[in-house]
């Protein structure tokens, strides 16, 4: 049975990082004010935290923001006035990873692809918790002197997973490590700063310029040229190169960094990582990947829509022993083509293949 879900709001961003910020809050004032009651909760079940004592903790990345990055605080600042919230109420949306020790199940699936030398292809399932599907936006932020950024995001988020007309893109992983320090960058901070870089190795230049990232996180980042699997930790950072099929896959747990202890979490992780990648290579020496036009449908149908080991599987379904707020499933998947000639994504919001998803969406959507 197939049950269409509605399209998510797009927003085209402009003006100055304060105006950027209003814009982004009132018109999604109804989703903020949905994010802090369904994160609050998340906290309360998860973490035992109050929204009171998440806000305290928040202040202290308030700083480091206002320090490293002070035209994203401004545009906190912004989105908190339109959406009728206190900016501590956005810097917590902003570092809620950093503040949970990744307690939350972000799930995910990431993988990057060498189409040919001037093109990457770029992928992924982001899995969450269900409740948060009805806050998610599609967003186009213009800003002097800086490329134009195309991303899927949260309600009050200022960077996630897109790419930029410098053909820049971004996915993200979850991973669950300590330590997290406050003095260092907050992820979907260095994920906004890595969609305002002109290339994968000016982004990663400016993330170490800044002193790197404050919890532990995997940013796959790829141009048209390149792609890196950035392996990051306040404690140091490992980058992976692309295998010998030209391609970087990534799921929930670190490959290669050592530099922080990271217990067991999701175990489904190692499996869906492997079966992402057998998946990919079997299209690769099929030769169906080299018919353009069908890339994103190929990459949704055969490798995205897997459910393999369900329901930690690459199309996350719901555990139902887990609690409500708890119960994580795929909430979007994005394929985009990294290439200056046919720059774009495709976009589909829930499950694919789950006969429970939107229409195909593009970016640019206008």
């Amino acid at each position: 049975m197939y049950s269409k879900i509605e399209e998510p709001p797009k927003l085209v961003l402009t003006g100055t990082p304060r105006e950027i910020g209003f814009h982004h809050g009132s018109r999604l004032r109804p989703q903020i004010s949905s994010q802090i009651t369904i994160y609050e909760e998340m906290f309360q079940v998860n973490c035992n935290l109050s929204w009171d004592a998440v806000r305290q903790q928040a202040d202290q990345f308030a700083a480091t923001i206002q320090r490293a990055t002070p035209h994203l605080y401004q545009e906190m600042e912004g989105i908190a006035e339109g959406a009728g919230v206190d900016v501590l109420d956005i810097v917590a949306l902003n570092c809620r990873s950093e503040l949970t020790f990744g307690k939350f199940t972000d799930g995910c699936t990431s993988l990057s692809w060498k189409r040919n030398d001037h093109c990457r292809i770029l992928a992924q399932n982001w899995d969450f918790t269900t409740t948060i599907r009805k806050n998610i936006a599609l967003m186009e932020i213009q800003q002097r002197d800086k490329p134009t950024i195309h991303m899927v995001t949260e309600a009050g988020i200022v960077g996630k997973i897109g790419f930029n007309s410098a053909c820049v893109g971004t996915c993200l992983n979850a991973i669950r490590a300590h330590p997290c320090v406050p003095s260092k960058l907050p992820i979907h901070v260095a994920l906004r700063l890595c969609l305002e870089s002109t290339s994968a190795a000016e982004a990663v230049q400016t993330l170490e310029s800044l002193g790197g990232v404050g919890s532990s996180q995997h940013i796959l980042i790829a141009d048209s040229k390149s792609s890196l699997g950035l392996e990051l930790s306040p404690l140091g950072d490992v980058h992976l190169q692309p295998d010998e099929y030209g391609m970087v896959a990534h799921t929930n747990h670190f490959l290669a960094n050592r530099f922080v202890y990271e217990p067991p979490w999701l175990s489904g992780s190692p499996i869906r990582l492997a079966r992402a990648q057998e998946l990919t290579r079997e299209l690769i020496g099929s030769g169906v990947l080299e018919e353009d036009a069908i890339i994103g449908r190929v990459l949704r149908e055969k490798v995205f829509s897997d459910t393999y080991n369900a329901p930690q599987s690459i199309s996350n379904q719901e555990d139902m022993t887990r609690h409500p707020i708890s119960r994580s499933s795929t909430l979007f998947n994005i394929v985009m083509r990294l290439e200056p000639e046919t720059l774009g994504a495709e976009v589909v919001i829930g499950r694919p293949g789950s006969g429970e998803e939107s229409d195909l969406l593009r970016l640019p959507f206008h």
